[in-house]
């Protein structure tokens, strides 16, 4: 959209449709928190981004990301969380660390007997992934971009579209879990599977906020246009394909989040199961994005899924600056030997 927008002649090769349930960390909705631990990158991207999702919102003329906040569980009083406060405090975003009886100030039930403080995050919240997806898409044809249905591949100068090679000045693959299929790079897919539960109006978003517990690897919010309150604990699932991957949710995805809620809102222990859905993380061992050049005017970019559609406008800014020569790409984005870090994202061990 960006380039379209800036006077590029763009096409997009999607061989399904924009927003298909095969995307990677595809889903309704999305997060988006500027907490990010101690890292003070990410935290100011996702904060810009915050304002371009509503300047995106007047554009389409929809509401694409309710700003009910988001609260973290911290269980340890220097933590994750604890980090997370200094760097979003010293970036004047309007934290608070509040007492785990206020908990119940947010949620028609809460549980916070076993966390040592609460982060509350007012300007955070949750966007409508698939139609913003949509949305986005549909603004870049509006701008001039091409919109093709196809599978693409790499080839020699350019990109096989259904056999005849295409060739362009710049060449973007941003193809989510099929990345690692097409190039070498440092990313792996797994299998997530999200559970949303149905609740009555007490728990509809927006009303009640989102809310990460970090050390539990637990995630979720209230009820979003009809498709029950999410509920998902992000450990980091098993190796997938996502072309033909199973689409059924484990057993034991159901268990964990159904301990989760018990424990944590107990009141919801016995909801009943509304909407589940299978997507896939595309991850680098870090969690840090890829953006690199793999040869002359072609680039790859991945490795965001699970915490990278929050940034979604912010980044497609700065990669669009990249292409045109505007800045280099940050080190961090590389092809690098990367080691296993979990600060960025949610995902770890069990509660």
């Amino acid at each position: 959209m960006r380039l379209a927008e800036s006077g590029w002649a763009v096409t997009l090769v999607e061989q399904y449709a924009p927003g298909h349930v095969r995307q990677a960390s595809a889903g309704e909705t999305r997060l988006l928190r500027m907490a990010h631990g101690a890292d003070d990158f990410y935290a100011r991207l996702a904060w810009e981004a915050r304002d371009e999702w509503r300047r995106l919102e007047e554009r389409v003329g929809e509401p694409l990301f309710h700003e009910a906040g988001l609260l973290w569980f911290a269980q340890t009083p220097d933590g994750w969380e604890h980090a997370s406060a200094q760097v979003l405090k010293n970036l004047d975003m309007g934290v608070e660390v509040l007492e785990p009886a206020d908990g119940a100030r947010f949620f028609p039930d809460f549980r916070g007997d076993d966390l040592s403080f609460l982060l509350w995050e007012p300007h955070a919240g949750v966007i409508r992934a698939r139609r913003a997806t949509q949305a986005i898409a549909r603004l870049a044809q509006a701008a001039g971009a091409r919109l093709v249905k196809a599978r693409a591949l790499p080839a020699e100068g350019g990109v096989e579209i259904d056999g005849e090679v295409v060739r362009a000045d710049r060449v973007v693959w941003a193809c989510g879990a099929w990345l690692p299929t097409l190039f070498d790079v440092p990313v792996t897919v797994t299998k997530q599977d999200t559970l949303h539960f149905a609740v009555s109006p007490r728990w509809s978003t927006p009303g009640t906020p989102a809310w990460v517990d970090y050390d539990a690897s637990a995630y979720g919010h209230g009820d979003v246009d009809g498709v029950g309150l999410k509920a998902t604990i992000d450990l980091e699932g098993e190796p997938y394909e996502p072309e033909g991957g199973s689409r059924t949710v484990d057993v034991s995805s159901l268990e964990h989040s159904r301990t989760y809620l018990a424990r944590r809102f107990p009141a919801l222990a016995a909801a009943p199961v509304l909407f589940t859905q299978v997507c896939q993380y595309a991850l680098t061992p870090d969690a840090e994005w890829i953006l690199a050049e793999v040869s002359p005017g072609v680039w790859v970019l991945g490795g965001d899924s699970g915490h990278g559609f929050k940034h979604g406008p912010r980044l497609g800014a700065y990669v669009a600056g990249v292409l045109d020569g505007a800045h280099e790409p940050e080190a961090r984005f590389g092809l690098h030997e990367r080691a296993a870090v979990r600060g960025l994202r949610t995902g770890g061990e069990p509660w």
